[in-house]
């Protein structure tokens, strides 16, 4: 069983981090981003493919953590393979030690780095969930038999609490949990009182621990960007406020980060830490926040 799996059973605050695997082959950076947090996450996300950008492959960066004795989530996209290929990388997974999969749709092709590639999406997330309940159950996605062994994954999905749509945000939440998903990670949160709402109406009848996004604001010039680029996020005047009038940027955003860590240790089972390329800041983000290393 998983770190992370043993945690959310004993009822811990579910501490995550998202590193990116390398653009190349050389694991250095990644791996002393990840040996770093080893005290203070359950576990790392490794992405897939994020925002449809060429990088190293989720289940070798996963399988790479794994030897170094750290435990990944390791997410898997159905945008770039179909569901044999799907199938045959979990089965590597399982055998390779990875216990944690994050599955997700994938974002679209057009946004990423190599805009003529063809996507697949033979499947989209809830499927995705289903073929991994079957595989946990030693079955493939037309529940044959897998003489040599099935998968004993703790499968998660991703959510956004702040979907512009109730409706369909329940929907689908009810939908990922029907399929199997086991926890949840979300979005990066900025509107908390939205997060409360889905939290008390979604979520906690539900009984699956949600994470949410915590994501570190470097500068209001990158939150100005992230308004303008990500889809349901808009952080409000009055943090890029803060981020513009501080002398040091950098650490105002890691307040700010501690202070929503603090407000979403008050609202769910978890967070879910987005530093990109400065993940050697999330150990300050906890400190500030309150929460020590683990035991």
């Amino acid at each position: 069983m998983s770190q992370l799996r043993r945690a959310s059973e004993r009822g811990e605050f579910l501490i995550t981090a998202e590193v990116a695997p390398p653009k190349g082959t050389d694991p250095t950076l990644m791996l002393e981003r990840a040996r770093a947090l080893r005290t203070r996450v359950h576990a790392i996300n490794l992405t897939d493919g994020s925002r449809a950008v060429l990088r190293m492959g989720s289940l070798a960066a996963a399988a790479l953590l794994v030897s170094q004795g750290l435990e990944p989530v390791c997410q898997v996209a159905c945008r770039d393979r179909n569901q044999i290929a799907l199938q045959a990388d979990l089965l590597g997974a399982q055998a390779l030690g990875i216990r944690n999969i994050l599955a997700l749709t994938g974002d679209p092709v057009p946004a990423g780095d190599q805009p003529q590639a063809r996507p697949v999406f033979d499947l989209e997330s809830v499927r995705l969930l289903q073929l991994i309940r079957n595989l946990n159950q030693g079955q493939d996605a037309y529940q044959q038999a897998l003489p040599e062994g099935g998968t004993q994954f703790w499968a998660g999905a991703a959510v956004d609490p702040q979907h512009p749509s109730w409706s369909g945000l329940q929907r689908r939440f009810a939908a990922k949990v029907a399929a199997g998903a086991e926890f949840f990670q979300s979005q990066l949160v900025c509107d908390f009182d939205r997060l409360a709402k889905f939290m008390d109406q979604v979520a906690t009848p539900a009984g699956k621990p949600v994470l949410a996004g915590i994501f570190l604001l470097k500068s209001a010039k990158n939150a100005q960007f992230i308004n303008r680029c990500v889809p349901g996020v808009q952080i409000s005047p009055e943090i890029i406020g803060r981020l513009d009038r501080a002398a040091h940027p950098l650490q105002e955003g890691v307040a700010i980060a501690a202070q929503q860590v603090r407000l979403a240790k008050d609202l769910c089972q978890g967070v879910h830490l987005m530093a990109v390329k400065r993940e050697d800041l999330i150990p300050q983000i906890l400190d500030q926040a309150g929460i020590p290393p683990l035991r």
